[in-house]
């Protein structure tokens, strides 16, 4: 399978992902804990955080501010302002039955440690995974996997945003889901491809 270029991607239809109706963005304790009541049901969820940018030089982040959970029909927003609810969310983090895909974890698991002392538990790294199954040399991220597997073109257009601020704008709660919504279908779709073979 060829890696499609920058160009080509642009070209594809956009990732249709969840619907804000299927966004919770988790902003108290019984929320919280809902929340993870239901993420404790899947042995696999899709994860990312996302950290306001640092533009200065030497700046560094004190990030993260939002942490992402999705099951397929579902994404769980954790801003992580509300502390009591990343107390909550670490019986998910931390759970070695729950496994977490997402793309560039390094960064996510070492600013979780940094923060909060969270251990992400069964964690998996999907860039390298899709590398190998799709075949190519260079690295992939989720851009690149959804194009290749999905045929959509993922938008990043909030990426740069600052995740600090709350609430969300409706712009980076339909990104931040989809980020780790992406993660997960791209997992399953890889598993289901793998079974057919």
């Amino acid at each position: 399978m060829e890696r499609p270029t920058k160009e080509q991607i642009r070209d594809l239809p956009i990732y249709d992902g969840l619907g804000q109706d299927n966004i919770i963005v988790v902003a108290n304790k019984i929320d919280a804990e809902r929340a993870v009541a239901e993420l404790k049901k899947h042995a696999c969820v899709g994860f990312d955080t996302e950290s306001k940018p640092c533009f200065k030089k030497g700046e560094v982040s004190d990030g993260p501010h939002l942490i992402q959970l999705a099951t397929e029909t579902t994404a769980y927003l954790f801003p992580t302002k509300f502390h009591e609810n990343i107390t909550v969310l670490e019986g998910v983090l931390s759970d070695p039955e729950i496994k977490k895909v997402g793309f560039g974890l390094k960064e996510d698991k070492k600013l979780l440690f940094r923060k909060y002392g969270i251990t992400l538990i069964n964690s998996e790294e999907l860039s390298s995974k899709v590398m190998r199954y799709v075949n190519v040399k260079q690295h992939v991220g989720a851009r690149v996997a959804v194009a290749m597997l999905f045929n959509q073109r993922l938008t990043k257009s909030a990426q740069k945003s600052n995740w600090a601020i709350y609430p969300l704008n409706e712009h980076q709660i339909k990104y931040a889901a989809n980020d780790a919504h992406s993660a997960l279908r791209v997992e399953l779709e890889m598993e289901k491809q793998h079974e057919q073979l």
